[in-house]
């Protein structure tokens, strides 16, 4: 009976975690989030920032992110119409996870080069 319940126990955590790295996994989600967090807003100044991402690319992974509610979209009247990002409050709750992936990053990288 103990193994059904070490299943259960398992799928209660790999589940939300495959849902979390649903919305944050790729290789430009978090790039994006980290570049706008530090006010890129603009969709050059984004793309610009994150080398090797394309136009297209950009702007369908600006789109998933605002459906998932992590970024703001603002259009601004005049003249060129401008069109701003910024991040929603509820993506601040990224950012303990952001930080301890970067922890992570580092001394995983100190493990498997051994400096």
């Amino acid at each position: 009976m103990a193994k059904k319940k070490e299943h259960c126990d398992c799928l209660n955590t790999v589940k939300p975690v495959r849902d979390a790295l649903d919305v944050i996994s790729g290789k430009w989600k978090l790039p994006i989030i980290i570049s706008v967090g530090v006010g890129n807003d603009r969709f050059t100044d984004i793309q610009e920032s994150i080398p090797g991402i394309t136009p297209k690319v950009l702007a369908k992974e600006l789109k998933d992110l605002e459906q998932h509610k992590l970024l703001k979209r603002t259009i601004l009247d005049g003249y060129p119409v401008k069109i701003l990002y910024t991040l929603e409050p509820y993506a601040d709750t990224l950012t303990p996870i952001i930080y301890s992936l970067k922890d992570w990053g580092i001394n995983h990288r100190k493990v498997v080069t051994k400096e």
